[in-house]
């Protein structure tokens, strides 16, 4: 049981990572989508670059066992931060992407939540 948890713990991470980088693209490569949302929650360009560089942060730190805790919570938080834009200025489907990202938000913040649960005992409060 252990080690299925423990493979199911990497999956959450390495899941979590992935959505987070492939989405540095856009963010720093100034993808017309990006500018769009980014304009609209009123955050363009500072907010962009600011979101990427938190989420390369994040991505880094949930794949180093003894930092996954503070990567996970920064995770946590930039997503909760994305459903929140998702759910009052952009709409679930933003530019016919059929619900996309806010999907995508959703999956990493879930893999995020259960890589702080699995290493809460390293959180240091």
């Amino acid at each position: 049981m252990e080690k299925a948890r423990q493979v199911f713990l990497w999956i959450a991470k390495v899941t979590a990572a992935i959505i987070m980088v492939q989405t540095l693209y856009y963010k720093f490569g100034g993808a017309p989508e990006s500018i769009y949302i980014f304009s609209k929650i009123g955050m363009e360009p500072w907010g962009r670059y600011g979101t990427g560089g938190m989420e390369l942060i994040a991505s880094i730190l949930i794949l180093i066992p003894r930092t996954a805790w503070a990567g996970g919570l920064l995770g946590m938080g930039l997503m909760a931060g994305a459903i929140f834009f998702h759910l009052t200025s952009l709409g679930i489907m933003v530019n016919d992407d059929k619900g996309l990202l806010f999907v995508m938000s959703v999956v990493t913040f879930l893999c995020c939540s259960y890589v702080v649960l699995s290493h809460r005992g390293q959180i240091p409060i």
